[in-house]
């Protein structure tokens, strides 16, 4: 059966798969990137889990992997295959796609950004539903996007696009790590939200995941930091609908698991601040923690297509 490789690397764990060329995911596997051993060891944990891959796909599916998809965390120049930068795992200007070509015997391989390859699959087989424009954020530890044209994610001219956690939402507001103050994701991230409610709360053991439940169970101070939270996202969104006019609004990640209890807010928020803007669906993401990777395997595909059509 052909297939494909793909990887979402991130930055305590891998995440990988084997998928055919309609999607199914043939195998699943996972393993820790070992970035405390220092880069060289984690670039070493991806190339050999690669090669695990197509070892396994060669015996079990008659043939080896036709192409190979990786997904990584950071600044990634997808054009030229390179690992720009990325604090967590320590590298810089990593030629990750050449070395994954070389380690598996010269196949194809595309190198992606994480979030931009999740989004890639929440747009074509997710909870997008093969939107022909749509804006994906999963609101995490911080908050990050991309941005869905006709099929494909849009990059930017030099791989920054996307970034709607560092729109500044609240001027003067709390520092962020970029550099400046009051960014969204320093408002209405789910980290955002778990330090507000720890120290509103007086536990400092407290998280987003709490806060949801005291606000099902109607605690004021629960419900002030989550509107606080919930106003701030809004207002973030409004800047992206203006500027994008996108048909549907995903949002994933940690806060995104409150369900209804983040919806029914952001929904009522949006609809209050609309004023000639085309309303979006507002929708939760659909696959979760396999986003990633499979993204990382419609890009491996995308490779292949587009050597087809050549």
């Amino acid at each position: 059966m052909r297939h494909v490789i793909a990887l979402d690397v991130g930055g305590t764990g891998m995440k990988a798969a084997l998928v055919a060329a309609d999607g199914t995911l043939l195998h699943q596997a996972r393993r820790p990137t070992g970035r405390e051993r220092g880069p060289d060891a984690v670039v070493a944990a991806i190339l050999d889990f690669a090669t695990a891959l197509r070892d396994l796909g060669e015996r079990d599916y008659g043939e080896p992997a036709a192409a190979a998809g990786v997904a990584v965390p950071g600044i990634v120049d997808d054009a030229n295959g390179v690992a720009v930068y990325s604090a967590n795992l320590g590298w810089k200007d990593l030629p990750l796609r050449d070395l994954l070509s070389e380690r598996l015997g010269g196949v194809p391989v595309a190198l992606g950004h994480d979030v931009r390859a999740g989004g890639l699959a929440e747009g074509r087989i997710g909870a997008g539903n093969g939107a022909d424009r749509f804006l994906f954020l999963p609101l995490g530890t911080g908050i990050a996007g991309a941005i869905g044209i006709d099929g494909r994610i849009e990059a930017g001219a030099h791989g920054y696009a996307g970034e709607i956690g560092h729109i500044v939402v609240r001027p003067g507001g709390p520092q962020c790590n970029c550099g400046q103050r009051g960014c969204l994701e320093t408002l209405s991230s789910a980290g955002a939200v778990s330090r507000a409610w720890a120290a509103a709360s007086g536990d400092p053991d407290a998280d987003a995941a709490a806060c949801a439940r005291a606000v099902e169970a109607g605690d004021p101070a629960a419900l002030a930091v989550w509107q606080d939270a919930v106003d701030a996202l809004a207002d973030g969104l409004m800047t992206g609908l203006t500027l994008l006019d996108p048909r549907v609004l995903i949002i994933g990640g940690g806060l995104a698991e409150a369900g209804d209890t983040l919806f029914g807010p952001l929904r009522a928020a949006v609809d209050a601040r609309v004023t000639f803007q085309k309303k979006p669906l507002i929708v939760p993401a659909a696959l979760g923690d396999t986003a990633g990777c499979l993204g990382a395997g419609l890009l491996a595909w995308d490779l292949l297509s587009v050597e087809v059509t050549a």
